[in-house]
């Protein structure tokens, strides 16, 4: 490379981290002159902080990596010097942005001045400082020594004409167009948070993890073959999304083989996950196109999950991703999930992992590597503690045999094999095992051939099923524990345990959450159930448990398919109103018809069926509030007596119906009373009531006088949170909360009658 060029190259680094500020100190005095409220003020400022502070941690050290060798450069401009003071370069760049270009040379020329990566010559066409400003600049910062390593050798910068230069660039820039735009948005119009957090990921979960690429002694060259036309195109002029795509692309191509940089796999995880992010609904390019030809650009890669050093779980071709209740989002097949705990896009690694100094070494205190082994009368079960994740399936599910707290922990001839073996099986970090006759381990039978699939459990580790490897960076297994198994165990996902990366069960005591769901929507029966997990093992309970040994049903189901506890539970799933998959995978109504036309059930069989599916739930460990039980029961003896309805000789059933959606009977929700045996709950919020003269708005002083409790038991009504509701029922609920009536559980103090009160007379305003 010339020096020509490495200055014309210094100079568009000059120009962008100069925007880059410029951007960062608009995103300070956007929010001045709106009409938010202080709360939302408060939250506008506190993404734009964040945005400024990363701009200077991330962005200007981004590029101070591509022009740190001061053995290609040649221009008496650009001077290196030790790395910086923070408050010079603060004070020198916040100058510039005001105007006030002159720079003391002689003085930031001496050793002891702070100045690291000074831009510095008269204003002419030929210099490369003349694109940003007409005299002086210094426009690049030190590394922070969190982020980025200062101790870091410098070295050549990455060529332009490589696919690492072409990324490089377009990643830059394309960053400086999104905090542009976001330094110019309206904070309350539609579609400013979605761009403030496609921002953010940009800045911390691409431009981090490739900073740390460019720095290393020997990047990656790259095989990408992908290129797009720049010069038709200037990256302000292009849709967002279309450069994220082909920088996702690129990325994608120039994958690195086992043992290269995790950091660049972590590059294209967040790449493909912003490309698919804002992929348009319609047209040659949506959200499946693009996972699909992102599939095929990878499908050479080996199915795996690596632990990166310090960092997330970098994921490659997984297609089952589920949440706790079993659903599951198609997701690109490069993934980086969340290990540290921190993350504000769970389970999504946002690079939080870089600002908390997340650490993945083993804890010397864990719990020791050590397999016990409780001899029975029909089996033998061995049990790891050091690999436990305390899910507590065993000992919740099987108590006579798995006893919690008490020694021995396991009592092998409590249970029947059924039991025990079902029990093993479902163990979530594979810490338990058995031995058939006390012969060898029976791992065949512990271990089940199912598809990969990763389940986020709630508020606790990734479970992971289906004998995905889990690797280091060179493709070598992760070591485990004695007896492990390597077809099921749990990963840590707060961040705490002791045993990285695998859970201990820290997450109890580390107050471990996922974001809570909107409490102004109630929870479908899917949700309360606890999804298709808690529905799968009611149904494979009562197949496998109670259909056998009952007289009535046994021959009926006799030669049922393996798949069928398997088809009922994606039925009771849509119906209860979760994901429509039965009607995607089997047919939906038309195909539930079919399965009992011409079987003649009976009236004692229908009975059975729907008492045992009852206590096959009660097994299973599904709620049995009385709301979810009215729920369930209700559609267990409709659903059954239409059955015995489609299934006689003469019956011709009607056409084209769709799957029914359950609903909580007369719309009572496990919120919609209060129990009594549910502990006292202090109240959420003090009411504050209006000052003397004050005017009145329902949303400032009414709404708070009702309580989330309030609201739930009458919204089988009207809703007291609604201005038009309230305003309509509003003389009697006048009268009762005067009579001491509303709420049922106490009484109203007069001030806040007196509020409610006055209110209706100054015509119940907004």
């Amino acid at each position: 490379m010339t020096g020509d060029t490495v200055e014309r190259d210094l100079s568009e680094v000059a120009k962008a981290s100069l925007t880059c500020w410029t951007a960062a100190a608009m995103l300070r005095s956007t929010t001045a002159g709106t009409s938010l409220t202080t709360g939302q003020l408060s939250v506008v400022r506190g993404w734009k902080a964040q945005l400024r502070a990363a701009a200077v941690q991330h962005m200007v050290n981004y590029y101070r990596r591509l022009s740190a060798s001061t053995g290609t450069i040649v221009s008496d401009a650009l001077i290196f010097w030790e790395p910086p003071a923070d408050e010079f370069t603060v004070a020198l760049l916040d100058n510039l942005l005001a105007g006030e270009s002159e720079v003391d040379l002689e003085k930031a020329g001496e050793k002891d001045s702070g100045a690291f990566g000074l831009l510095a010559g008269p204003d002419s066409t030929d210099s490369p400082v003349s694109i940003v400003d007409g005299e002086f600049h210094a426009v690049l910062s030190s590394p922070d020594g969190t982020a980025f390593d200062p101790a870091r050798a410098p070295r050549p910068p990455a060529r332009p004409d490589t696919a690492l230069g072409h990324l490089a660039t377009d990643t830059w820039e394309l960053t400086q167009v999104l905090l542009s735009r976001l330094a110019y948005a309206d904070p309350a119009a539609d579609g400013t948070a979605e761009l403030a957090a496609v921002t953010d990921r940009m800045i911390h979960s691409v431009l981090r993890p490739l900073s740390e690429v460019l720095a290393l002694p020997e990047p990656p060259t790259g095989n990408s073959t992908h290129r797009y036309r720049r010069a038709e195109a200037p990256l302000t002029e292009t849709p967002v999304d279309e450069t994220l795509w082909h920088l996702a692309v690129l990325a994608t191509g120039m994958r690195p083989e086992p043992g290269g940089p995790a950091e660049m796999i972590e590059v294209i995880a967040g790449l493909q996950a912003l490309a698919c992010r804002l992929a348009p609904e319609n047209g040659p390019l949506t959200r499946a196109d693009r996972i699909r030809e992102l599939r095929r650009m990878q499908s050479g890669a080996p199915t795996a999950i690596e632990p990166s050093a310090n960092g997330p779980y970098l994921v490659t071709n997984v297609d089952e991703l589920t949440d706790w209740l079993g659903v599951d989002e198609p997701e690109p097949p490069q993934l980086a999930l969340c290990r540290c705990g921190a993350s504000g896009s769970k389970p999504f690694c946002d690079g939080a992992h870089a600002r908390t100094g997340f650490t993945d070494g083993k804890e010397p205190s864990r719990v020791p590597d050590h397999r016990e082994s409780y001899p029975g009368l029909q089996v033998t079960i061995l049990d790891n503690r050091g690999t436990c994740a305390h899910s507590g399936f065993c000992t919740d599910r099987l108590s006579s045999v798995f006893r919690l707290g008490e020694e021995p922990f396991v009592l092998p001839s409590g249970g029947r094999l059924d039991e025990i073996t079902n029990a093993v099986r479902a163990c979530p970090s594979g810490a338990l095992s058995m031995a058939l006759n006390n012969d060898e381990e029976s791992r065949d039978v512990v271990d089940q051939v199912r598809p990969p699939n990763i389940e986020v459990s709630q508020d606790g580790p990734y479970r992971v099923t289906g004998a995905i490897p889990l690797t280091e960076r060179d493709g070598t297994p992760v070591a485990r524990n004695e007896g492990a198994s390597f077809e099921h165990y749990s990963l840590c996902r707060c961040g705490k345990s002791q045993n990285k990366p695998f859970c201990s069960g820290m997450h109890w005591y580390a107050d471990f959450h996922d974001p809570v769901l909107s409490k102004d929507e109630d929870p479908t029966l899917f949700e309360w159930a606890g999804g298709l997990p808690a529905l799968r093992r009611m149904t494979r309970i009562f197949y496998g448990k109670y259909v056998p040994q009952d007289e009535l049903l046994t021959r009926l189901f006799a030669d049922m398919r393996p798949d069928h506890p398997e088809r009922v539970a994606t039925w009771l799933a849509e119906v209860f109103g979760g994901p429509s998959h039965y009607t995607e995978r089997y047919g939906g109504y038309t195909h539930m018809i079919s399965e009992h036309i011409g079987k003649r059930l009976s009236e004692p069989q229908r009975r059975r069926w729907a008492a045992l599916m009852g206590q096959a739930a009660d097994d299973a460990g599904l709620p049995n509030d009385a709301e979810f039980r009215a729920a369930f029961t209700a559609y267990l003896e409709w659903g059954t007596r239409i059955a015995v309805e489609n299934s006689q000789a003469d019956a011709r059933p009607p056409e084209g119906m769709k799957v029914p959606r359950w609903w909580w009977v007369c719309d009572a929700t496990p919120s919609a009373r209060i129990s009594a045996l549910a502990p006292v709950v202090e109240e959420e919020d003090a009411v504050v009531l209006p000052g003397p003269g004050e005017p009145l708005s329902f949303d400032r002083h009414i709404k708070q006088l009702f309580r989330a409790q309030d609201r739930n038991s009458m919204k089988w009504a009207f809703d007291l949170w609604q201005h038009a509701d309230v305003s309509t029922h509003a003389e009697a609920i006048l009268h009762r909360v005067n009579e001491g009536t509303m709420p049922c559980d106490s009484t109203w103090p007069a001030t806040r009658v007196a509020v409610f009160s006055r209110w209706i007379d100054e015509g119940k305003p907004l």
